[in-house]
Protein backbone atom coordinates (compact mmCIF):
# COMPACT_ATOMS: atom_id res chain seq x y z
CA UNK A 1 0.00 0.00 0.00
CA UNK A 2 2.87 2.36 0.75
CA UNK A 3 4.41 1.60 -2.63
CA UNK A 4 1.05 2.18 -4.35
CA UNK A 5 0.85 5.55 -2.62
CA UNK A 6 4.22 6.46 -4.16
CA UNK A 7 2.96 5.53 -7.64
CA UNK A 8 -0.21 7.56 -7.18
CA UNK A 9 1.83 10.57 -6.05
CA UNK A 10 4.20 10.20 -9.01
CA UNK A 11 1.13 10.04 -11.29
CA UNK A 12 0.23 13.56 -10.19
CA UNK A 13 -2.39 12.87 -7.53
CA UNK A 14 -2.59 14.39 -4.06
CA UNK A 15 -2.18 11.41 -1.78
CA UNK A 16 -2.76 10.77 1.91
CA UNK A 17 -3.45 7.60 3.83
CA UNK A 18 -4.16 6.03 7.17
CA UNK A 19 -2.96 2.90 8.92
CA UNK A 20 -2.14 1.53 12.36
CA UNK A 21 1.35 0.95 13.73
CA UNK A 22 3.28 2.09 10.67
CA UNK A 23 7.02 1.63 11.07
CA UNK A 24 10.24 2.26 9.12
CA UNK A 25 11.47 1.92 6.47
CA UNK A 26 8.11 2.44 4.72
CA UNK A 27 6.85 5.18 7.04
CA UNK A 28 10.06 7.12 6.54
CA UNK A 29 9.86 6.73 2.77
CA UNK A 30 6.29 8.04 2.68
CA UNK A 31 7.16 11.07 4.76
CA UNK A 32 10.16 11.85 2.56
CA UNK A 33 7.88 11.82 -0.48
CA UNK A 34 5.36 14.24 1.03
CA UNK A 35 2.59 11.69 1.59
CA UNK A 36 0.51 12.49 4.65
CA UNK A 37 0.08 9.53 6.95
CA UNK A 38 -2.60 9.47 9.63
CA UNK A 39 -2.73 7.10 12.57
CA UNK A 40 -5.75 4.84 12.99
CA UNK A 41 -9.01 4.64 11.04
CA UNK A 42 -11.13 7.64 11.98
CA UNK A 43 -14.18 8.35 9.76
CA UNK A 44 -13.27 12.04 9.93
CA UNK A 45 -10.32 11.30 7.63
CA UNK A 46 -12.88 11.17 4.80
CA UNK A 47 -14.12 14.73 5.47
CA UNK A 48 -11.80 15.93 2.68
CA UNK A 49 -14.07 14.05 0.24
CA UNK A 50 -11.38 12.20 -1.72
CA UNK A 51 -12.04 11.44 -5.37
CA UNK A 52 -11.00 7.83 -4.83
CA UNK A 53 -10.09 5.60 -1.90
CA UNK A 54 -7.75 2.65 -2.47
CA UNK A 55 -8.70 0.06 0.15
CA UNK A 56 -6.02 -2.25 1.51
CA UNK A 57 -6.74 -5.93 2.01
CA UNK A 58 -6.26 -5.64 5.78
CA UNK A 59 -9.44 -3.54 5.97
CA UNK A 60 -12.73 -5.30 6.71
CA UNK A 61 -16.41 -4.60 7.20
CA UNK A 62 -17.08 -3.15 10.63
CA UNK A 63 -14.00 -0.94 10.56
CA UNK A 64 -15.26 2.62 11.24
CA UNK A 65 -13.66 4.17 8.18
CA UNK A 66 -14.85 1.35 5.89
CA UNK A 67 -18.43 1.84 7.08
CA UNK A 68 -18.14 5.62 6.57
CA UNK A 69 -16.71 5.05 3.08
CA UNK A 70 -19.65 2.86 2.05
CA UNK A 71 -22.30 5.03 3.72
CA UNK A 72 -21.02 8.21 2.05
CA UNK A 73 -20.87 6.63 -1.39
CA UNK A 74 -17.24 7.63 -2.01
CA UNK A 75 -15.67 5.82 -5.01
CA UNK A 76 -13.29 3.06 -3.97
CA UNK A 77 -11.19 0.29 -5.48
CA UNK A 78 -8.59 -2.26 -4.45
CA UNK A 79 -4.86 -1.68 -4.76
CA UNK A 80 -4.31 -4.40 -7.39
CA UNK A 81 -7.24 -3.18 -9.49
CA UNK A 82 -6.03 0.44 -9.38
CA UNK A 83 -2.55 -0.69 -10.41
CA UNK A 84 -3.90 -2.78 -13.28
CA UNK A 85 -6.16 -0.03 -14.61
CA UNK A 86 -3.91 3.01 -14.17
CA UNK A 87 -0.33 1.71 -14.45
CA UNK A 88 -0.01 -1.72 -16.03
CA UNK A 89 -1.97 -1.12 -19.23
CA UNK A 90 0.20 -1.80 -22.31
CA UNK A 91 3.24 -2.64 -20.17
CA UNK A 92 5.39 -5.78 -20.31
CA UNK A 93 4.65 -6.93 -16.76
CA UNK A 94 7.25 -9.07 -14.97
CA UNK A 95 5.55 -10.56 -11.91
CA UNK A 96 7.28 -12.36 -9.05
CA UNK A 97 5.05 -14.75 -7.09
CA UNK A 98 5.69 -17.39 -4.43
CA UNK A 99 5.52 -17.98 -0.71
CA UNK A 100 9.08 -16.76 -0.16
CA UNK A 101 11.50 -14.40 -1.86
CA UNK A 102 9.05 -12.13 -3.71
CA UNK A 103 10.47 -8.85 -2.42
CA UNK A 104 14.11 -9.80 -2.90
CA UNK A 105 13.60 -11.32 -6.36
CA UNK A 106 11.47 -8.47 -7.70
CA UNK A 107 14.10 -6.04 -6.38
CA UNK A 108 16.79 -7.99 -8.24
CA UNK A 109 14.85 -7.93 -11.51
CA UNK A 110 14.11 -4.22 -11.23
CA UNK A 111 17.75 -3.52 -10.41
CA UNK A 112 19.08 -5.51 -13.40
CA UNK A 113 16.78 -3.60 -15.77
CA UNK A 114 17.65 -0.30 -14.08
CA UNK A 115 21.36 -1.10 -14.26
CA UNK A 116 20.96 -1.56 -18.03
CA UNK A 117 19.41 1.88 -18.40
CA UNK A 118 15.95 0.52 -19.24
CA UNK A 119 14.24 2.67 -16.56
CA UNK A 120 11.65 0.04 -15.59
CA UNK A 121 8.57 0.75 -13.56
CA UNK A 122 8.30 -1.32 -10.41
CA UNK A 123 6.18 -1.95 -7.33
CA UNK A 124 7.94 -3.75 -4.49
CA UNK A 125 6.72 -4.53 -0.98
CA UNK A 126 10.03 -3.51 0.58
CA UNK A 127 12.72 -0.89 0.10
CA UNK A 128 15.57 -1.98 -2.22
CA UNK A 129 19.00 -0.65 -1.29
CA UNK A 130 20.02 -0.01 -4.92
CA UNK A 131 16.88 1.80 -6.07
CA UNK A 132 15.67 5.26 -5.01
CA UNK A 133 12.31 4.03 -3.66
CA UNK A 134 10.08 0.97 -3.39
CA UNK A 135 8.03 2.02 -6.43
CA UNK A 136 8.42 4.01 -9.62
CA UNK A 137 6.34 4.50 -12.76
CA UNK A 138 9.45 4.26 -14.92
CA UNK A 139 9.06 4.22 -18.67
CA UNK A 140 7.54 1.68 -21.04
CA UNK A 141 7.71 -1.14 -21.68
CA UNK A 142 8.81 -2.96 -18.52
CA UNK A 143 7.08 -3.01 -15.15
CA UNK A 144 8.21 -5.32 -12.33
CA UNK A 145 5.66 -6.17 -9.66
CA UNK A 146 5.80 -8.20 -6.47
CA UNK A 147 2.81 -10.48 -7.07
CA UNK A 148 1.19 -11.55 -3.82
CA UNK A 149 -1.25 -14.45 -3.50
CA UNK A 150 -3.08 -12.73 -0.64
CA UNK A 151 -6.62 -11.54 -1.43
CA UNK A 152 -7.21 -8.13 -3.02
CA UNK A 153 -9.77 -6.53 -0.68
CA UNK A 154 -12.80 -7.28 1.49
CA UNK A 155 -14.92 -6.94 -1.66
CA UNK A 156 -12.58 -8.89 -3.98
CA UNK A 157 -11.33 -12.24 -2.69
CA UNK A 158 -9.22 -13.07 -5.73
CA UNK A 159 -5.46 -13.14 -5.18
CA UNK A 160 -3.80 -9.84 -5.99
CA UNK A 161 -1.73 -11.32 -8.77
CA UNK A 162 -4.83 -12.21 -10.82
CA UNK A 163 -5.09 -8.52 -11.75
CA UNK A 164 -1.57 -8.14 -13.13
CA UNK A 165 -1.62 -10.17 -16.40
CA UNK A 166 2.14 -10.74 -16.54
CA UNK A 167 4.07 -11.61 -19.70
CA UNK A 168 7.02 -12.88 -17.66
CA UNK A 169 6.21 -14.69 -14.40
CA UNK A 170 8.53 -16.02 -11.73
CA UNK A 171 6.88 -18.65 -9.51
CA UNK A 172 9.52 -18.93 -6.79
CA UNK A 173 8.02 -21.63 -4.56
CA UNK A 174 4.73 -22.62 -2.99
CA UNK A 175 3.93 -23.60 0.60
CA UNK A 176 0.95 -23.23 2.86
CA UNK A 177 0.62 -19.72 4.29
CA UNK A 178 -2.06 -17.08 4.95
CA UNK A 179 -4.17 -19.42 7.07
CA UNK A 180 -6.54 -16.52 7.78
CA UNK A 181 -7.90 -16.64 4.21
CA UNK A 182 -6.86 -20.00 2.71
CA UNK A 183 -8.30 -23.21 4.23
CA UNK A 184 -5.54 -25.41 2.81
CA UNK A 185 -2.68 -25.66 0.33
CA UNK A 186 -5.02 -26.73 -2.48
CA UNK A 187 -6.84 -23.39 -2.28
CA UNK A 188 -3.56 -21.53 -2.85
CA UNK A 189 -2.63 -23.87 -5.70
CA UNK A 190 -5.93 -23.01 -7.36
CA UNK A 191 -5.09 -19.30 -7.23
CA UNK A 192 -1.67 -20.00 -8.78
CA UNK A 193 -3.44 -21.95 -11.51
CA UNK A 194 -5.69 -18.94 -12.15
CA UNK A 195 -2.54 -16.80 -12.46
CA UNK A 196 -1.06 -19.24 -15.00
CA UNK A 197 -4.26 -18.96 -17.02
CA UNK A 198 -3.58 -15.22 -17.56
CA UNK A 199 -0.03 -15.58 -18.92
CA UNK A 200 0.16 -15.44 -22.74
CA UNK A 201 1.49 -18.31 -24.83
CA UNK A 202 4.31 -16.04 -26.01
CA UNK A 203 5.25 -15.26 -22.40
CA UNK A 204 7.53 -17.14 -20.02
CA UNK A 205 7.13 -18.90 -16.67
CA UNK A 206 10.25 -19.36 -14.53
CA UNK A 207 10.03 -21.90 -11.73
CA UNK A 208 12.16 -24.34 -9.68
CA UNK A 209 12.76 -27.69 -11.35
CA UNK A 210 11.62 -29.56 -8.25
CA UNK A 211 8.70 -27.98 -6.42
CA UNK A 212 5.91 -30.53 -6.18
CA UNK A 213 3.32 -27.97 -5.10
CA UNK A 214 4.01 -25.72 -8.09
CA UNK A 215 4.10 -28.71 -10.43
CA UNK A 216 0.61 -29.66 -9.31
CA UNK A 217 -0.61 -26.14 -10.11
CA UNK A 218 1.02 -26.18 -13.54
CA UNK A 219 -0.38 -29.64 -14.25
CA UNK A 220 -3.89 -28.20 -13.95
CA UNK A 221 -3.18 -26.52 -17.29
CA UNK A 222 -0.34 -24.44 -18.70
CA UNK A 223 -0.17 -22.76 -22.11
CA UNK A 224 3.11 -20.88 -21.63
CA UNK A 225 6.74 -22.01 -22.07
CA UNK A 226 8.26 -22.97 -18.70
CA UNK A 227 11.95 -22.43 -17.85
CA UNK A 228 13.27 -24.27 -14.80
CA UNK A 229 15.97 -23.59 -12.20
CA UNK A 230 18.18 -26.11 -10.38
CA UNK A 231 21.73 -26.83 -9.35
CA UNK A 232 24.31 -27.97 -11.90
CA UNK A 233 24.17 -31.51 -13.30
CA UNK A 234 20.39 -31.67 -13.12
CA UNK A 235 17.83 -31.22 -15.86
CA UNK A 236 16.92 -27.54 -15.87
CA UNK A 237 17.00 -24.58 -18.23
CA UNK A 238 18.97 -22.52 -15.74
CA UNK A 239 21.57 -23.96 -13.38
CA UNK A 240 23.94 -22.68 -10.73
CA UNK A 241 27.29 -23.99 -9.58
CA UNK A 242 28.49 -22.69 -6.21
CA UNK A 243 32.05 -21.48 -5.76
CA UNK A 244 31.43 -20.61 -2.11
CA UNK A 245 29.30 -22.48 0.38
CA UNK A 246 27.48 -19.31 1.47
CA UNK A 247 26.26 -18.56 -2.07
CA UNK A 248 28.24 -15.34 -2.46
CA UNK A 249 29.99 -16.61 -5.62
CA UNK A 250 28.40 -18.87 -8.23
CA UNK A 251 28.40 -19.71 -11.93
CA UNK A 252 25.30 -19.26 -14.07
CA UNK A 253 24.64 -21.96 -16.67
CA UNK A 254 22.06 -21.69 -19.45
CA UNK A 255 21.13 -24.96 -21.17
CA UNK A 256 24.20 -26.52 -19.54
CA UNK A 257 26.66 -23.93 -20.87
CA UNK A 258 28.50 -21.38 -18.71
CA UNK A 259 26.81 -18.01 -19.23
CA UNK A 260 28.38 -15.88 -16.51
CA UNK A 261 29.47 -15.53 -12.90
CA UNK A 262 27.94 -13.70 -9.96
CA UNK A 263 29.91 -12.42 -6.97
CA UNK A 264 27.80 -10.44 -4.53
CA UNK A 265 27.17 -9.64 -0.88
CA UNK A 266 24.07 -11.83 -0.54
CA UNK A 267 24.18 -15.18 1.24
CA UNK A 268 22.17 -18.38 1.33
CA UNK A 269 21.03 -20.90 -1.25
CA UNK A 270 17.63 -19.18 -1.37
CA UNK A 271 19.39 -16.00 -2.53
CA UNK A 272 21.12 -17.95 -5.31
CA UNK A 273 17.75 -19.31 -6.46
CA UNK A 274 16.22 -15.82 -6.35
CA UNK A 275 19.16 -14.40 -8.28
CA UNK A 276 19.03 -17.04 -10.98
CA UNK A 277 15.28 -16.47 -11.42
CA UNK A 278 15.92 -12.73 -11.75
CA UNK A 279 18.57 -13.34 -14.41
CA UNK A 280 16.17 -15.61 -16.33
CA UNK A 281 13.41 -12.97 -16.20
CA UNK A 282 15.76 -10.20 -17.31
CA UNK A 283 16.99 -12.41 -20.15
CA UNK A 284 13.39 -12.89 -21.31
CA UNK A 285 13.13 -9.09 -21.32
CA UNK A 286 16.13 -8.88 -23.63
CA UNK A 287 19.07 -8.32 -21.26
CA UNK A 288 22.22 -10.24 -22.18
CA UNK A 289 23.39 -12.82 -19.69
CA UNK A 290 26.76 -11.11 -19.31
CA UNK A 291 25.08 -7.83 -18.41
CA UNK A 292 22.55 -9.50 -16.12
CA UNK A 293 25.32 -11.23 -14.14
CA UNK A 294 27.30 -8.00 -13.89
CA UNK A 295 24.24 -6.13 -12.63
CA UNK A 296 23.38 -8.80 -10.07
CA UNK A 297 26.95 -8.72 -8.76
CA UNK A 298 26.33 -5.07 -7.88
CA UNK A 299 23.03 -5.79 -6.07
CA UNK A 300 23.09 -4.49 -2.49
CA UNK A 301 20.00 -6.18 -1.10
CA UNK A 302 16.71 -5.03 0.41
CA UNK A 303 16.04 -3.36 3.72
CA UNK A 304 14.87 -5.89 6.33
CA UNK A 305 16.13 -8.84 4.27
CA UNK A 306 19.24 -9.85 6.22
CA UNK A 307 20.03 -6.16 6.37
CA UNK A 308 23.17 -5.54 8.39
CA UNK A 309 22.27 -2.92 10.99
CA UNK A 310 25.76 -2.41 12.34
CA UNK A 311 28.55 -3.88 14.44
CA UNK A 312 28.76 -2.85 18.09
CA UNK A 313 31.76 -3.97 20.12
CA UNK A 314 32.33 -6.89 17.80
CA UNK A 315 28.66 -7.96 17.75
CA UNK A 316 27.06 -7.79 14.27
CA UNK A 317 23.29 -7.25 14.12
CA UNK A 318 20.90 -8.02 11.24
CA UNK A 319 17.22 -7.39 10.54
CA UNK A 320 15.24 -9.97 8.56
CA UNK A 321 11.60 -10.28 7.52
CA UNK A 322 11.39 -14.08 7.93
CA UNK A 323 7.88 -15.07 9.08
CA UNK A 324 7.60 -18.73 8.08
CA UNK A 325 9.65 -21.76 9.28
CA UNK A 326 11.16 -22.28 5.82
CA UNK A 327 12.25 -18.65 5.59
CA UNK A 328 13.72 -18.74 9.10
CA UNK A 329 15.65 -21.93 8.35
CA UNK A 330 17.06 -20.89 4.96
CA UNK A 331 18.05 -17.44 6.22
CA UNK A 332 19.89 -18.82 9.26
CA UNK A 333 21.55 -21.55 7.20
CA UNK A 334 22.80 -18.89 4.79
CA UNK A 335 24.27 -16.89 7.66
CA UNK A 336 25.83 -20.04 9.13
CA UNK A 337 27.58 -20.79 5.84
CA UNK A 338 28.78 -17.19 5.75
CA UNK A 339 30.15 -16.89 9.30
CA UNK A 340 31.33 -20.47 9.87
CA UNK A 341 31.66 -21.39 13.54
CA UNK A 342 30.88 -17.90 14.85
CA UNK A 343 28.06 -17.82 17.40
CA UNK A 344 24.59 -16.90 16.05
CA UNK A 345 21.74 -15.64 18.24
CA UNK A 346 18.31 -15.62 16.57
CA UNK A 347 15.64 -13.37 18.10
CA UNK A 348 12.25 -14.31 16.63
CA UNK A 349 8.70 -12.94 16.77
CA UNK A 350 6.10 -15.40 15.38
CA UNK A 351 3.81 -12.63 14.20
CA UNK A 352 2.02 -13.77 11.00
CA UNK A 353 -1.58 -14.96 11.16
CA UNK A 354 -0.52 -18.45 10.07
CA UNK A 355 2.19 -18.67 12.73
CA UNK A 356 -0.08 -17.45 15.51
CA UNK A 357 -2.83 -19.86 14.48
CA UNK A 358 -0.35 -22.66 15.14
CA UNK A 359 -0.23 -24.23 11.67
CA UNK A 360 3.59 -24.37 11.66
CA UNK A 361 4.24 -24.64 15.39
CA UNK A 362 5.86 -28.08 15.29
CA UNK A 363 8.40 -26.82 12.73
CA UNK A 364 9.48 -23.72 14.64
CA UNK A 365 12.16 -25.16 16.93
CA UNK A 366 13.91 -26.98 14.09
CA UNK A 367 13.70 -23.90 11.85
CA UNK A 368 16.18 -22.12 14.14
CA UNK A 369 18.57 -25.05 14.45
CA UNK A 370 21.35 -23.29 12.52
CA UNK A 371 21.56 -20.72 15.33
CA UNK A 372 23.46 -21.42 18.55
CA UNK A 373 20.76 -19.77 20.65
CA UNK A 374 17.19 -18.76 19.79
CA UNK A 375 15.16 -16.25 21.80
CA UNK A 376 11.42 -16.12 21.06
CA UNK A 377 8.68 -13.64 21.91
CA UNK A 378 5.39 -15.14 23.12
CA UNK A 379 2.76 -12.90 21.44
CA UNK A 380 0.23 -11.62 23.92
CA UNK A 381 -2.90 -12.97 22.22
CA UNK A 382 -1.51 -16.19 20.76
CA UNK A 383 -3.79 -19.04 21.90
CA UNK A 384 -1.04 -21.65 22.43
CA UNK A 385 2.13 -21.84 24.50
CA UNK A 386 5.24 -21.17 22.47
CA UNK A 387 7.52 -22.44 25.25
CA UNK A 388 5.67 -25.74 25.63
CA UNK A 389 5.74 -26.39 21.88
CA UNK A 390 9.34 -25.36 21.31
CA UNK A 391 10.71 -27.44 24.16
CA UNK A 392 8.73 -30.46 22.97
CA UNK A 393 10.21 -30.17 19.47
CA UNK A 394 13.55 -28.58 20.29
CA UNK A 395 16.83 -29.29 18.61
CA UNK A 396 19.96 -29.33 20.74
CA UNK A 397 20.66 -25.61 20.95
CA UNK A 398 19.44 -23.53 23.92
CA UNK A 399 16.22 -21.59 23.44
CA UNK A 400 14.34 -19.09 25.54
CA UNK A 401 10.77 -17.81 25.41
CA UNK A 402 10.13 -14.29 26.71
CA UNK A 403 6.94 -12.43 27.50
CA UNK A 404 8.17 -8.95 26.55
CA UNK A 405 10.66 -7.00 24.45
CA UNK A 406 12.40 -5.89 27.64
CA UNK A 407 12.89 -9.50 28.75
CA UNK A 408 14.35 -10.40 25.35
CA UNK A 409 16.78 -7.49 25.52
CA UNK A 410 17.89 -8.52 29.01
CA UNK A 411 18.47 -12.11 27.88
CA UNK A 412 20.34 -11.00 24.73
CA UNK A 413 22.61 -8.71 26.75
CA UNK A 414 23.59 -11.63 28.98
CA UNK A 415 24.27 -13.95 26.05
CA UNK A 416 25.94 -11.65 23.51
CA UNK A 417 29.72 -11.69 23.19
CA UNK A 418 32.21 -10.12 20.82
CA UNK A 419 32.26 -12.03 17.54
CA UNK A 420 28.57 -13.00 17.78
CA UNK A 421 25.91 -12.42 15.12
CA UNK A 422 22.41 -11.41 16.25
CA UNK A 423 19.48 -11.74 13.81
CA UNK A 424 16.08 -10.15 14.47
CA UNK A 425 13.33 -12.04 12.61
CA UNK A 426 9.80 -10.62 12.30
CA UNK A 427 7.42 -9.40 9.61
CA UNK A 428 6.48 -6.43 11.80
CA UNK A 429 8.14 -3.63 13.72
CA UNK A 430 8.98 -5.99 16.63
CA UNK A 431 8.40 -3.19 19.14
CA UNK A 432 11.46 -1.28 17.97
CA UNK A 433 13.70 -3.93 19.53
CA UNK A 434 16.47 -3.34 16.99
CA UNK A 435 17.32 0.19 18.12
CA UNK A 436 16.66 -0.61 21.77
CA UNK A 437 19.11 -3.51 21.90
CA UNK A 438 21.73 -1.63 19.89
CA UNK A 439 21.55 1.26 22.32
CA UNK A 440 21.84 -1.09 25.31
CA UNK A 441 24.86 -2.78 23.74
CA UNK A 442 26.52 0.61 23.31
CA UNK A 443 25.75 1.59 26.92
CA UNK A 444 27.01 -1.74 28.24
CA UNK A 445 30.50 -1.07 26.91
CA UNK A 446 30.83 2.65 27.66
Amino acid sequence: MGSLALLAKESGHQVSGCDANVYPPMSTQLEENGIRLKQGFEPSYLDEKPDLVIVGNAMSRGNPIVEALLNQGIPYTSGPQWLAEHVLQERHVIAVAGTHGKTSTSSMVAWILHHQGLNPGYLIGGVPQNLPASASLGQAPYFVVEADEYDSAFFDKRSKFIHYHPRTAILNNLEFDHADIFPDLAAIQTQFHYLVRTIPSEGCIITPAQDANLEESLNKGCWTPVETIAEANTEATWQYCLHSKDGSHFDVLHHGKLAGKVQWTQSGLHSVHNGLAAIAAAHHAGVTLENACAALSAFSGVKRRMEELGCINGITLYDDFAHHPTAIATTLEGLRNKVGEARIIAIIEPRSNTMQAGFHKDQLAQSASAADISIWLQPENMPWSLEETLKKNTSKQPLYVCESIEEIISKALKEAQSGNHIVFMSNGGFGGIHKKLMQKLKEAHV
